[in-house]
C-alpha cells in the first residue's frame, strides 16, 4: 500500500515536471517566434549604405558642451534610459533581396567611450552592437555621430538633447521633479516617411550633374580629420547682413564662395562653377514633425567667366541662385523626382545589387557637381531648466567624394559657429573665410583640433 502511494507520488512529481517542461518550452517558442519590428528606408536613406566606407562615412556629428566634466558611468545610464524610446535609433540595417530596410535591434545600448580618434569615422555596426550611432566624451563635451542612414540633423539634436537632459537629471537629482525620467513635450518620435507623403509625381530632374570646380590639394596624414570652429556674435552678422542685404546663411556661403574664388581660383575666369550643396529642412514646408531624413539638396553657384569680380558681385550670385530654389514649389519638385525613380516598377523589381551599381553612378555625377556642402542645423534651443548646465553645441561633416572641404552652421543664444572639416593639410580657403568676416567688422574667435597650425 505504501509502496503504491510512493509509485503515485513519484508519477505525480513526473508529471509536473513534463508539464513545466512543456510550458518552459513553449515560453522559449513564444520569445522566439515574437514579432520583430522593422522599417523602410526613406527616399535619401537609400543611398548611404551603397556609398559609405572607411573613405567615405557619411557619418555627422553634433555635440553639447555643458559647464561640468562628464561622468561616464552616468552618460552610459543615461543613454540605456533613453535608446528604448526612440524606435528610430534603436535599430539595425538588414540587406534584402531588393531594398535594405530597418529591423528593430534590442541589444543593450553601444558603449559610451572617451574619444580617442578624429570625428565623423565610418560605423562598424559588428563593433557596436550593431547600432547606427555611437556616443563618446571628452572633458565637457558630449558627441553624438550618426549615420546618415537614420536620420538627418533635426534628428540627430532631438535625440541628442534628450540624452543631455537624461544625463543632467542623473548629475542633478534636483532636477527630476514631477518630470522623472519621461521625454520633453517638445520631442518628437514621429516616424513618417514625409516623403512618400507629400510627393507629386514627376519626371523632371532637378539636380545638378553638370561637374563643379573641385579644392584640390596635399591631404592631411590618413586618417587625420581637421576641425575649424569659428565663433560669432549673432548681433554682429545680423548688422552686416543687413547691409549687404542678405540672410546670414546666404552671406556666410557667399564669404566661401569668395574665399575659393579668391583662393583656389586667384580670382582668374574658369571653365567650371564654384558650386555648394545646401541642405535644406523640408519641415517647416510640409508641416511635418518627421525624425526620418526629410531634406533636399539645392546649389548657391558662382561661375567666374571674366577676371576680378567683386565680393558684393559674388554675394549678389549665391543669393540669386538660391532664392531661385527655396520655394516649396521647387523643393517639392526635387525630391519628388527622386521618389518618382523609386516608384517605377522596374526600379522596385530590380535586385538590389543593380540598384546598388546605378545609385553609385547617379551619386558620382551630383558629387562631382559640387564644389563642397554647407548645412546650417539652425538656432538649438534647450528646456530653461537646463540651460544653467549647457554652454554650446557644434556640428560638423564626414568627407566625401570630390569634397574635401565642408562647412556646418549652428548656434546657441547670442552666439553663431562654422564648423569647417576638411582633410586638407593647406587652410588657404578657411583663414580667408575668417578673415573676410573680420573685415566686415565681425569679431571672430577661432578654435581647432591642431592638425595643421597655420
Amino acid at each position: 500500500m505504501r509502496k503504491k502511494s510512493t509509485e503515485s507520488v513519484q508519477n505525480g512529481n513526473k508529471e509536473k515536471e513534463e508539464t513545466e517542461q512543456r510550458k518552459s518550452k513553449l515560453v522559449r517558442v513564444a520569445s522566439l517566434t515574437k514579432e520583430i519590428r522593422w522599417d523602410k528606408l526613406d527616399n535619401t536613406a537609400h543611398l548611404f549604405p551603397v556609398i559609405a566606407g572607411e573613405s567615405m562615412s557619411n557619418v555627422y556629428r553634433i555635440s553639447v558642451t555643458l559647464t561640468e566634466l562628464i561622468d561616464p558611468e552616468l552618460l552610459q545610464q543615461a543613454l540605456d534610459i533613453v535608446l528604448p524610446k526612440f524606435d528610430g535609433f534603436n535599430l539595425r540595417l538588414r540587406q534584402g533581396v531588393f531594398w535594405y530596410y530597418f529591423e528593430e535591434n534590442g541589444k543593450p545600448a553601444p558603449k559610451v567611450r572617451e574619444e580617442t580618434t578624429f570625428p565623423c569615422r565610418y560605423i562598424y555596426p559588428n563593433r557596436n552592437n550593431s547600432y547606427l550611432f555611437r556616443v563618446t566624451y571628452y572633458k565637457y563635451r558630449i558627441n553624438l555621430e550618426v549615420f546618415h542612414v537614420l536620420t538627418d540633423g533635426m534628428g540627430g539634436i532631438n535625440f541628442l538633447k534628450e540624452l543631455t537632459y537624461q544625463y543632467l537629471r542623473l548629475v542633478h537629482p534636483e532636477l527630476k521633479g514631477t518630470k522623472g525620467d519621461s521625454l520633453a513635450s517638445s520631442t518628437s518620435l514621429n516616424r513618417e516617411d514625409s516623403f512618400l507623403k507629400n510627393y507629386r509625381k514627376s519626371s523632371e530632374k532637378g539636380y545638378q550633374t553638370k561637374k563643379a570646380y573641385l579644392v584640390k590639394g596635399e591631404r592631411l596624414s590618413p586618417g587625420e580629420f581637421g576641425i575649424m570652429h569659428g565663433y560669432m556674435q549673432v548681433p554682429e552678422l545680423k548688422a552686416v547682413c543687413r547691409q549687404y542685404g542678405v540672410s546670414i546663411n546666404e552671406y556666410l556661403v557667399g564669404v566661401f564662395v569668395w574665399s575659393v574664388y579668391k583662393e583656389c581660383m586667384h580670382g582668374m575666369p574658369s571653365d567650371k562653377p564654384v558650386r555648394v550643396a545646401v541642405p535644406v529642412n523640408l519641415r517647416p514646408y510640409f508641416n511635418s514633425i518627421t525624425t526620418k531624413n526629410f531634406f533636399v539638396m539645392v546649389s548657391a553657384e558662382f561661375h567666374p567667366t571674366e577676371e576680378e569680380y567683386a565680393f558684393e558681385e559674388v554675394l549678389a550670385a549665391v543669393k540669386e541662385s538660391l532664392k531661385q530654389q527655396i520655394n516649396k514649389e521647387n523643393l517639392e519638385r526635387l525630391f519628388s523626382y527622386n521618389v518618382s525613380n523609386e516608384k517605377i516598377l522596374v526600379a522596385r523589381a530590380a535586385p538590389l545589387v543593380i540598384k546598388n551599381i546605378a545609385m553609385r553612378i547617379v551619386y558620382t555625377q551630383s558629387a562631382l557637381a559640387n564644389t563642397s556642402t554647407i548645412t546650417n542645423i539652425g538656432n538649438i534651443t534647450v528646456d530653461d531648466v537646463y540651460k544653467p548646465y549647457v554652454e554650446m553645441f557644434h556640428s560638423c561633416l564626414a568627407m566625401s567624394k570630390g569634397q574635401h572641404i565642408k562647412g556646418n552652421i549652428c548656434s546657441y543664444g547670442s552666439t553663431l559657429v562654422f564648423s569647417f572639416s576638411y582633410d586638407l593639410a593647406d587652410p588657404s580657403v578657411q583663414r580667408a573665410f575668417f578673415r573676410k568676416i573680420a573685415e566686415d567688422g565681425v569679431s571672430v574667435e577661432i578654435e581647432s583640433n591642431g592638425v595643421n597650425y597655420e
